[in-house]
């Protein structure tokens, strides 16, 4: 004679579904979102527009960026891709301030003012929110943003002690958004600075056991527009969206330039 396996009751949700099993309404209210434009095919001005918007307490800056591209103007432009904080596309000046769009939360912020967006400084213009990225990008190559071993080519991993790795483990975090760098006050009166993001990428390699051109990285930094520009006013840290310390590991490079060795 088969007996039937009893299951165990299921246990009580964890979310609350509202009665008749509805999730509910989200919060809304009313945003005014106020974007500093600038159309080259149009004006040589840039200029302010505003839009009034419906956003939820779950909404982001970069949802409504989107609500406005996509219901009210078109015309609107700014860089995004992943929307999960972890590209870098997005970054821009939000109330004054540099930050990613896709990981600032509208409900955060003083919604009783407008919002401010305008494009980060130190960096040509192209159209709206989007700027030329060129010279950032320029002074990353500049400083080898690459693993060189001068060593034989080894048949497996070069293996790494957690000690070692760690020494180095905050600059690995850089996704390149140019929040620190164009947050710098130097960066924006000096167009040759190498500036933060470069230098941070630059420290993540000097510091790396596997690696054998540091000391070479450390000449190019050693340089009236490398790590000697550096003011330490800590914006480059305040702006970073990933947290790094970024005025540390600067100050990392200089003792290393210093002591002539890493």
């Amino acid at each position: 004679m088969s007996t039937t396996a009893t299951e165990p009751a299921e246990g009580p949700s964890k979310v609350d579904l509202g009665e008749q099993g509805s999730a509910g309404e989200i919060e809304s209210f009313e945003v005014t979102l106020k974007v500093r434009r600038y159309l080259p095919e149009t004006t040589e001005d840039s200029y302010w527009d505003e839009w009034r918007v419906t956003m939820y307490g779950t909404d982001r800056v970069l949802d409504a960026l989107h609500k406005v591209k996509w219901e009210l103007d078109g015309t609107l432009s700014f860089r995004r891709s992943c929307a999960h904080g972890i590209c870098g596309s997005d970054a821009m000046r939000i109330n004054g301030r540099n930050r990613l769009a896709c990981k600032t939360l509208l409900k955060d912020l003083d919604l009783s003012k407008p919002i401010l967006v305008e494009p980060i400084k130190g960096l040509p213009v192209e159209k709206d929110l989007i700027v030329d990225m060129d010279p950032f990008f320029q002074s990353y190559r500049e400083i080898m943003p690459f693993l060189i071993n001068k060593g034989p080519e080894p048949t497996k991993e070069r293996l790494q002690s957690a000690e070692d790795r760690e020494r180095f483990d905050d600059t690995t975090k850089c996704i390149l958004c140019a929040a620190c760098t164009s947050s710098c006050p130097v960066f924006w009166t000096d167009g040759q600075y190498f500036g933060p993001a470069a230098i941070v990428n630059a420290h993540r390699f000097i510091f790396d056991s596997r690696d054998d051109a540091g000391d070479l990285r450390l000449e190019i930094l050693n340089d009236k527009e490398g790590v000697w520009r550096c003011r330490t006013t800590f914006n480059c840290t305040e702006a970073c969206p990933r947290g790094l310390q970024v005025t540390k590991a600067i100050a990392e490079v200089k003792q290393a330039v210093l002591a002539g060795s890493f």
